[in-house]
């Protein structure tokens, strides 16, 4: 039995390869961690974007519980803790697919998130997308090259690995204006790790996202950047090891409670 399960979520235009390392690493601590493709990118690049379709390749990659925790068929709360992990574009959807699915998942770790995706920025993203959508390679040069010149070695490949989603830039940044994180991490019961680089630019709201959240942490990774677990992948897969770690303590906890340990 593994000592948790972890769904990792990819950012906009990259795919399940992105988190190649933390997949490695997490694995040598005995938790069963998977990395999904969210529709329009990767392996399902060929599949429109959509809010709704996001949230149900999360819910699919998720063990099934009811609202209160427990696995079908188990007269109590599941034991193993599950940790939904996304960034960017992956951490807005998480938030929102952990606030509007409770029981669903024993924790959060939301990375590069860290703004309200509304107002002036949102829109001179969305006009830069549209400007970019319009070059003759649709911005794949543009790509690679920002990509080579913000990360090094391995982290390239991983990135580059499962394709560039070309043309999910304008629907998955329409669905994302749509998202209200704040007001969604106040409905999230469980705890929230929010893990930011120290040198991102979505992390300037970090703080008010910090006091929405009833049951939250920060974390701030030196040196790093947006793609924070490709720039310090070992500094973020500490940061989800650690999130593990005080979720087992909590389930140890929770088996007492409903007398199912077994030692």
């Amino acid at each position: 039995m593994s000592r948790a399960r972890v769904v990792l979520v990819h950012g906009l235009r990259t795919s399940a390869t992105m988190w190649r390392r933390q997949l490695a690493g997490l694995a040598q601590h005995d938790i069963d961690a998977v990395a999904i493709d969210l529709p329009g990118h990767g392996s399902r690049i060929g599949e429109p974007f959509t809010l709704d379709a996001a949230m149900r390749a999360l819910g699919d990659a998720l063990p099934a519980r009811d609202a209160a925790g427990q696995s079908p068929g188990s007269p109590t709360p599941t034991s193993t803790p599950t940790v939904l992990v996304g960034l960017s574009l992956g951490g807005y959807l998480a938030v929102e697919f952990a606030a509007s699915h409770p029981g669903r998942i024993d924790g959060l770790v939301a990375a590069s998130c860290g703004a309200r995706p509304r107002g002036a920025g949102l829109a001179g993203y969305r006009r830069l997308a549209a400007l970019i959508g319009r070059l003759p390679d649709r911005g794949r040069a543009m790509n690679d090259a920002m990509v080579r010149l913000f990360l090094r070695g391995d982290a390239v490949d991983d990135v580059l690995a499962g394709g560039v989603a070309l043309d999910v830039m304008a629907p998955a940044l329409l669905a994302v204006g749509e998202l209200d994180p704040e007001a969604a991490l106040a409905r999230i019961d469980v705890p929230v790790w929010f893990v930011n680089g120290r040198f991102d630019h979505f992390r300037f709201e970090e703080r008010r996202m910090l006091r929405a959240t009833p049951n939250g942490r920060l974390v701030v990774v030196p040196g790093a950047t947006h793609l924070v677990s490709l720039a310090r992948p070992d500094d973020f897969t500490a940061a989800v090891l650690g999130a593990v770690a005080e979720l087992e303590a909590r389930a140890a906890h929770r088996r007492r409670r409903f007398g199912t340990a077994t030692a």
